[in-house]
């Protein structure tokens, strides 16, 4: 027993362990010797697990930067792709040469993450021939996409799912111009303050995405990532940061990626101390 008590008291205690997100790419960042360029990606390690969000717009300077900051993709306990985009995905070729095995939680899609074809595009017409019909009218049980990674473990995220005690991947879809039923994939993470959510661009809304994690736990701690309001006007820039600041109750933003420089001002000004400057190299603190 006295074995026992001394060993427990030279064990590395969860207090010990990273509680931080740190940004491996982006457009902005304050001097070093990291890239920056248009996209986005980070590294979530909080309660002993390690998990990437995104691997950015170019492999090249994914590599780069992760190899400048000292990540080793070898050790993550999963990934989060947050959506199709190639700004938050080039990266992943890189990826899978270093780590094929990993697990990717991907957006369901149409293509891009071998998901699964509505059965609707197989509705038979019995009337023709047989060269007429799909797999010569046998078709079967489910078709399922390519993808333009020859490798790769994804899991497509249908619905909010626990991935590991106190991470969960979530889902919304955009209804916005451009990206119309487009899902997106975010992150939220368990903290004694309330829930970090990580995002990647926001397509249908930074709000619409918390919403849809305060169905997990509705006290709100953090959001960073792209909140995408590039080519929105201000009015609606300033209504989505009240509404983070005064409904939502986030407690902290660290906005980046497509934010826009406008954005970064707004919510500058309505968070002041409560803001956190991202940019690629930042570390972001967990609670």
């Amino acid at each position: 027993m006295t074995f026992l008590i001394a060993l427990l008291a030279f064990a590395p205690q969860a207090q010990d362990q990273p509680r931080r997100v740190t940004v491996l790419y982006d457009a902005f960042g304050a001097p070093s010797a990291l890239e920056r360029d248009w996209g986005f990606a980070a590294l979530v390690e909080y309660g002993g697990r390690r998990i990437l969000f995104d691997t950015g717009n170019d492999a090249a300077i994914f590599e780069r930067n992760v190899k400048s900051l000292g990540v080793d993709l070898t050790k993550l306990d999963a990934v989060v792709i947050s959506h199709r985009h190639g700004d938050h995905t080039t990266g992943l070729g890189f990826l899978l040469e270093l780590n094929p095995d990993v697990s990717i939680s991907a957006p369901e899609e149409g293509a891009f993450f071998k998901s699964s074809n509505p059965k609707e595009f197989l509705t038979p017409h019995p009337d023709l021939p047989p060269h007429l019909r799909y797999y010569g009218g046998h078709p079967p049980d489910e078709v399922v996409s390519g993808t333009p990674w020859n490798r790769g473990r994804f899991e497509i995220v249908k619905k909010t799912s626990e991935i590991f005690p106190g991470f969960f991947v979530l889902t919304t879809k955009s209804q916005k111009q451009g990206t119309v039923e487009m899902n997106e994939v975010s992150l939220a993470i368990r903290t004694p303050e309330g829930l970090a959510v990580i995002v990647g661009c926001s397509h249908p809304g930074v709000e619409k995405i918390l919403e849809e994690a305060a169905k997990v736990d509705p006290d709100l701690y953090a959001v960073t990532g792209g909140f995408h309001l590039v080519r929105t006007p201000e009015a609606e820039v300033r209504r989505v940061a009240d509404l983070l600041h005064d409904t939502l109750r986030i407690e902290r933003v660290a906005p980046g990626h497509c934010t826009s420089e406008l954005g970064f001002a707004v919510f500058q000004n309505v968070f002041r101390e409560r803001f956190d400057a991202a940019g690629v190299g930042a570390v972001i603190p967990l609670p």
